[in-house]
């Protein structure tokens, strides 16, 4: 993009990847935020800031409960955009977001934030099997490091209340299956990114 006087100028972006519980997001999220050195911002990773928790203290609640309960959710997010804006307003031209983003509400939230910066939304909405869920699911449970509190229930719960994100998503949406090598999935990123 050119601006009036023939400067190059960026193209604000804010990147949202996004999906289910194990879906790869953040795994992805992550390492491309990494690659291309943007800021990211992960859901699981500001709800236990919020709480005074450390990334990787176990918070098993049950669904709805606890720091994941409806109300908790909604301060994540919103403290989610907050930072984005922020960074948006000191000069960042791409922000990175990760979490699930369940639903329409959610994901209409960072499409008019992105609009008062004059920044293109762009939704990057991860999947994989059920199969490779649980086994994903089994390896974080063994992880001490691990962030998400992520389970085989939770899982299931979101099969029954996630929002297909081809209804009332605006913004660029990109569906992609994350069973693939992580290299590989950076490589399509990069591409579909450019």
């Amino acid at each position: 993009m050119v601006g009036s006087k023939g400067e190059q100028t960026v193209q604000k972006k804010i990147i949202v990847f996004f999906g289910m519980t194990a879906s790869g997001k953040s795994t992805l999220a992550g390492a491309y935020a990494e690659a291309n050195t943007i800021p990211y911002y992960n859901t699981d990773r500001m709800r236990k800031t919020l709480a005074g928790l450390s990334p990787i203290d176990k918070r098993p609640d049950a669904v709805g409960q606890g720091i994941y309960s409806a109300e908790f959710t909604q301060r994540t997010y919103a403290a989610m955009l907050a930072q984005a804006a922020t960074d948006m307003e000191q000069g960042q031209p791409v922000i990175l977001l990760d979490g699930s983003y369940s639903n329409q509400e959610e994901r209409a939230a960072v499409v008019e934030m992105a609009g008062q910066y004059d920044a293109v939304p762009l939704f990057i909405y991860c999947t994989c099997s059920a199969d490779e869920v649980r086994r994903r699911l089994e390896k974080r449970a063994a992880d001490e490091m691990a962030v998400s509190d992520g389970r085989w229930e939770i899982y299931q719960h979101q099969q029954d209340t996630f929002t297909d994100p081809a209804i009332g998503t605006t913004g660029s949406l990109i569906r992609l299956d994350t069973e693939q090598k992580l290299i590989a999935l950076l490589k399509t990123v990069e591409q579909l990114l450019k």
